[in-house]
């Protein structure tokens, strides 16, 4: 009886410590590829969600309180932003870092005339060459800086599928293509200035080991306060109305208070997303943006739109990122031939952890 009772006994420890390994392995650190593909995820679901929802926000802004001022909103989007940066600082999530005026000055130029490009293009040019071109020829600019600028090499596969990816978008977005000379020069800066701009996010945030948060830190300020300083001429000169005039009631304000906090978790997200990726890889795969803004649009504003042409594009362009994930991420898919950022060693090892901590906190 006793020796069964002791067989009894044995087996149940031996129950109990595989159950406990089991869950000893189940709780053990994730690795780091896990880890990074768990961020990587996180931070495109944030961007996504922020730029949306932004979306949403300004359009009803614009269209239903008559806030017409574009530049004068993305000002104060800066300036809440620059508050943020303050409040991480303080936290310490913002480290002392430095970034050379030239470079701070070369890449204000790129964002402002980007901001500014967009909103002239719109002006003067119809929805659908806009659509064209601020959706489809972006691609195509950026891929063509990595090329020259970076020495990045695309497979066949990894074309293919960003060709996909435009057909798609065009299809489901461009309606018509009209133009006049001075709507093309508009886009055409806009175009090149937006796509110098993001590659400068990534090029930056890596030859002076900058986190996303650092990058906010120094080009947030001067972006506010280049944008607050032209917004009220560029706003009068777009809309011939002045932003001082405008009847600025409670819904409003909050309004224009939650387009600006928004903001803030998109303009982080934008630069967390292109300084883990690139320029290339943001566009391609921001798309997904523009479809979950026409279905959103259908849902709440109406379904004349959709039709059958349009849900084609979307199955074409959703099927092409996923090609494009696919493909750029097999060796060969997308890499660099010959190029290393001028980095020393000990900002390597020292500042590029401290940014990785820091944006995976985030």
């Amino acid at each position: 009886m006793a020796e069964s009772e002791s067989l009894e006994d044995g087996r149940l420890k031996k129950r109990k410590k595989r159950k406990r390994e089991s869950f000893l392995k189940k709780l053990a650190p994730v690795s780091k590829a896990d880890k990074k593909v768990a961020v990587d995820a996180a931070a495109w679901m944030f961007n996504v969600v922020t730029s949306v929802g932004i979306i949403f926000v300004n359009k009803a802004l614009m269209a239903t309180y008559g806030y017409s001022f574009a530049t004068i909103l993305t000002g104060l989007h800066f300036a809440f932003t620059t508050l943020m940066t303050i409040v991480l600082r303080c936290l310490g999530y913002i480290q002392p870092s430095h970034l050379p005026f030239a470079e701070l000055l070369r890449f204000i130029l790129f964002a402002n005339f980007s901001i500014v490009g967009m909103n002239v293009s719109l002006m003067w040019n119809t929805v659908g060459f806009y659509q064209a071109i601020a959706k489809l020829s972006m691609i195509p600019v950026s891929c063509l800086l990595e090329m020259v600028l970076d020495k990045i090499r695309y497979s066949r596969d990894t074309k293919l599928s960003i060709g996909l990816v435009l057909v798609g978008v065009g299809v489901c977005t461009v309606t018509d293509v009209s133009v006049n000379s001075k709507g093309f020069l508009a886009a055409f800066v806009a175009v090149w200035s937006t796509s110098l701009q993001q590659y400068y996010v990534h090029y930056l945030q890596r030859k002076y080991s900058l986190s996303s948060f650092n990058f906010l830190g120094h080009t947030a300020p001067a972006q506010a306060a280049t944008l607050l300083v032209v917004g009220p001429f560029l706003d009068y000169w777009l809309t011939e109305k002045r932003v001082d005039m405008y009847d600025y009631n409670l819904v409003s304000v909050l309004f224009i208070t939650l387009s600006c906090t928004i903001a803030i978790g998109t303009n982080l997200s934008q630069f967390i997303c292109i300084g883990r990726f690139t320029a290339v890889s943001f566009q391609v795969l921001g798309h997904m943006k523009t479809i979950l803004v026409l279905v959103m649009g259908f849902f709440f504003f109406g379904r004349e739109g959709l039709n059958l042409h349009v849900v084609i594009g979307m199955i074409i362009a959703v099927l092409g990122m996923i090609w494009y994930g696919n493909a750029s991420s097999k060796p060969g898919g997308k890499e660099r031939r010959s190029y290393s950022l001028p980095t020393t060693r000990q900002q390597k090892l020292g500042a590029a952890s401290d940014s990785d901590d820091n944006e995976d906190k985030a």
